[in-house]
């Protein structure tokens, strides 16, 4: 699958739509969810046309995909979470529930959250 460069995402990253930014730096920008999940849902993507989802990864992503752990757990702190706990979710594909094909992380807390599986 090629990437679309006209996503939701590609479009705040273009600042071609607005977004509520919690964080940003070089690599990533993070951002209020508009129909969140959980009482804080961040959604932290990578600038740049990364593969639409983690299908997509390869080892030389390795680098600035385990910095995007990494930055989710700041964003996490930030935002107070980390003694409540948190969860980080990555969809790959329309099955999983994948609605922007750019390879993104959800950060949900703030509240008990749902069992998973």
């Amino acid at each position: 699958m090629s990437y679309d460069p006209d996503n939701i995402f590609a479009r705040i990253l273009r600042d071609e739509i607005s977004s509520d930014r919690v964080y940003e730096d070089d690599e990533f920008i993070a951002f209020r969810d508009i129909a969140p999940q959980a009482p804080v849902h961040i959604v932290l993507i990578p600038r740049g046309e990364p593969p639409v989802s983690p299908t997509g990864l390869t080892d030389g992503d390795a680098g600035w995909a385990g910095r995007m752990l990494v930055v989710a757990s700041r964003i996490a702190a930030s935002e107070g979470l980390t003694a409540g706990g948190y969860r980080l979710v990555m969809n790959s594909g329309a099955n999983a529930g994948q609605a922007v094909e750019h390879l993104h992380m959800h950060l949900l807390g703030g509240g008990l959250l749902g069992p998973v599986a």
